[in-house]
């Protein structure tokens, strides 16, 4: 994917997809049986387009070099997945519900952006994060 906006096209193309499927699913299915289904079909899905994307390295040699945070993202994943699903069955707003978390999971996301991974912020995205900060706010409110 040497694309530039093809990766977030994706993503964006994904998000919605999940979104607006999350807040569909049959409120009478069990919820966990439900995410096993979801995780079954994107087994399935990673495998296919695994035989076309190219690599280097087998699936075993990518195994053994997974760690911890191999770990970690799965059960982020899971613990995603399975707050969305709760999310909507207990009435948020298709609407609000993405906003919110994004843009609380973007502010926390900064310091560690900052002191961990030593990126900047200019003054641009110092002004805009505030505005983000303020869109929350409105958006939250009821």
């Amino acid at each position: 994917m040497k694309n530039f906006y093809l990766p977030i096209a994706l993503v964006i193309g994904g998000n919605l997809v999940y979104h607006l499927s999350q807040k569909s699913l049959p409120k009478e299915a069990n919820p966990l049986y439900t995410m096993i289904i979801v995780y079954g079909i994107a087994i399935i899905a990673c495998a296919a387009c695994a035989l076309v994307y190219p690599s280097e390295k087998t699936f075993l040699q990518s195994a053994k070099e997974t760690n911890l945070t191999v770990f970690l993202l799965g059960v982020s994943v899971a613990m995603i997945e399975v707050g969305f699903l709760f999310v909507y069955r207990v009435g948020w707003n298709v609407s609000t519900a993405s906003i919110i978390t994004s843009v609380t999971v973007t502010l926390m996301l900064i310091p560690i952006g900052i002191f961990a991974f030593k990126e900047h912020l200019s003054a641009r995205n110092v002004v805009g994060l505030l505005f983000c900060l303020l869109g929350l706010v409105l958006v939250a409110k009821k």
